[in-house]
């Protein structure tokens, strides 16, 4: 009888062992979690407010060589990438005379030949009659003049012949129109044409085929463009920060020294080009036609402290954080504010560099990690 009523008592005590169990952890588990959050405190940086335009970095002076004479490309003495000074030869021209100037040229000369042949004749005849008086000199003066006319129009007519053949005569001496020199000091970007080629030469009427394109790769600049949005914030002598693609993790300096006062229709937007002055570094080599994006520095705070724009928060116009004053517990402070890049902003007054700001929530893996 007692071993039955001790059963039932403790079978009554697991029972309620368990339910009393049960209540606590449906409770326990019930219960919000603490929550906790990062802090952040201040820090000393720069800050930069710009604005972006794209473009790419060209020389400033790329001059086209044409061909001031009509022919075939006999010999290129340069390729793309070589350096090149004032007056050097690029390539030479072989000229192919048009057959009717040629005709004519050698009628010409012809006839002048003749001419030259007669008033020899009549030269060397009364310049003996003239010494033993038979003539006055007077009359031979005459002949003399007839003479030097004939002998001019002769060398004129070879001339004309030789430059129609060759491209030079005999008293141009070593200047030639056949010799394509470069008329700058500088780097031959591109030679389009090749030995054999056919060119034009450039006149009144006609271009003429470009035989290289030669620029001054140590004055280089920025050419971009600008929306009408931001147009209006920039002006001249403004500092440019260039970054490019092609050359991975380097900056370059740029001054901003020219903004289109006419904008034009792109995509829908106005757009206004602007140019820049580009600070060359001596240990990289800017190629002609890098695509670049350009950092405008409207303004900049140096050496300042700053948080993360997003501790920020804004009752009205007031800018407040809040600072922790304990482990986990937070107090509203007023703080001061001053220039901002979008990232982070400038604090004049209010926080110290040892103050610690209530940041973003801690996940439950974060939570435990702070806890052990």
């Amino acid at each position: 009888m007692k071993l039955k009523f001790i059963l039932k008592l403790l079978l009554g005590l697991v029972i309620l062992v368990i339910f009393v169990g049960t209540i606590y952890f449906l409770y326990a588990k019930s219960q919000a979690k603490p929550v906790s959050y990062k802090t952040e405190s201040p820090f000393i940086t720069n800050i930069i407010k710009k604005s972006v335009a794209t473009g790419a970095v060209i020389p400033r002076k790329e001059i086209a060589i044409k061909s001031k004479v009509s022919g075939i490309i006999e010999k290129m003495y340069k390729i793309a990438g070589d350096p090149i000074k004032v007056g050097e030869v690029i390539a030479k021209v072989k000229i192919i005379p048009d057959m009717v100037n040629l005709n004519n040229a050698e009628s010409r000369l012809s006839r002048a030949q003749i001419n030259f042949n007669n008033a020899k004749t009549d030269y060397d005849r009364n310049s003996e009659l003239v010494k033993g008086g038979v003539i006055s000199k007077t009359d031979f003066q005459q002949t003399e003049l007839a003479y030097n006319n004939a002998k001019e129009e002769l060398e004129s007519s070879e001339s004309n012949l030789q430059l129609i053949k060759e491209g030079a005569s005999k008293k141009t001496g070593v200047v030639s129109n056949t010799l394509i020199r470069s008329t700058i000091t500088g780097m031959i970007l591109d030679i389009p044409v090749k030995e054999g080629n056919s060119v034009i030469e450039s006149n009144t009427f006609n271009e003429g085929t470009t035989i290289a394109s030669v620029a001054d790769m140590g004055e280089m600049i920025f050419e971009g463009k600008v929306d009408e949005s931001e147009v209006g914030k920039i002006k001249e002598n403004m500092e440019l920060i260039l970054t490019s693609g092609a050359i991975d993790k380097q900056s370059f300096k740029a001054k901003l020294e020219y903004i289109s006062p006419k904008g034009v229709a792109e995509n829908g937007a106005i757009q206004f080009p602007i140019r820049a002055k580009v600070e060359l570094e001596k240990d990289y080599f800017i190629r002609a036609g890098y695509s670049a994006n350009a950092d405008i520095v409207l303004e900049r705070r140096d050496s300042v402290l700053a948080v993360s724009e997003g501790l920020i928060k804004f009752n009205g116009d007031t800018p407040s954080v809040e600072v922790e004053t304990s482990p986990q517990n937070f107090s509203k402070r007023i703080v001061k504010t001053g220039l901002s890049d979008g990232v982070n902003i400038e604090v004049l007054e209010g926080l110290s560099k040892t103050d610690k700001l209530k940041g973003a929530e801690l996940g439950p893996d974060e939570g435990k990690g702070e806890q052990k």
